[in-house]
């Protein structure tokens, strides 16, 4: 299978493509524009010491691809979904792993989506049959661009589409020391958002970099 990364230059993208590489999937990195999408992909594969990683323009990215992580800045979530519609078909997952906040005068602050999680609104500007999973919007970047560092959490995994989620939860079950877990339908991104802005909160107070969740009892 591979795995595409739409807007695949940030951190959290390449923290995931290590991630999924390491475990021995292909993945391709996208981009607006081929030449940082290489020189993406060429930095991964520095650190993992083989080939497995590639850049493509994004649309170039969604041809091959089943899995599609949506890793742009959230703000730019909706342009570039719109931008590649008429690439997906009902053969993609859309992964959207996109958190609504800032920081503002030292503060995190969540945005609000008109009561909607940022997974949900993207959901509704997608094209008829592709189904939108929200995952992965807890797990630190720097973290995950760590290899040395086991995760050692849970990744909550939500959607309206059942055969979707089960899809992500073999996909996530595939890096070591995740757990996924199915968060049930997708308005439950609306609190896996506000979690992601707690886990930064803490980070901050606390001086670390690694905090994310992992739930007891089940």
């Amino acid at each position: 299978m591979n795995i595409g990364f739409l807007g695949g230059t940030g951190i959290e993208a390449k923290g995931l493509a290590l991630r999924f590489a390491a475990a021995g999937a292909a993945v391709i990195l996208g981009s607006r524009s081929q030449e940082r999408a290489a020189a993406a992909a060429d930095a991964c594969n520095s650190i993992l010491g083989n080939p497995h990683i590639c850049g493509r323009s994004n649309q170039e990215m969604l041809a091959p691809s089943e899995m599609i992580f949506l890793t742009v800045p959230f703000g730019q979530a909706l342009d570039a979904v719109e931008s590649c519609a008429s690439f997906f078909t009902s053969n993609h997952i859309l992964i959207d792993v996109t958190v609504p906040m800032v920081f503002y005068k030292g503060h995190i602050e969540y945005l609000e989506q008109e009561g909607l999680s940022n997974a949900e609104v993207i959901a509704g500007h997608m094209p008829h049959g592709v189904p939108l999973v929200a995952a992965f919007k807890t797990i630190p970047a720097a973290v995950l661009m760590d290899l040395e560092t086991a995760l050692n959490c849970d990744v909550l995994i939500c959607s309206d589409v059942e055969e979707a989620t089960r899809k992500v939860m073999d996909l996530a079950s595939t890096i070591p020391s995740l757990r996924p877990i199915n968060g049930g339908p997708l308005k439950t991104a609306r609190t896996l958002e506000r979690m992601t802005v707690l886990a930064v909160e803490l980070n901050r107070r606390y001086k670390r970099k690694g905090a994310r969740f992992r739930i007891e009892g089940i």
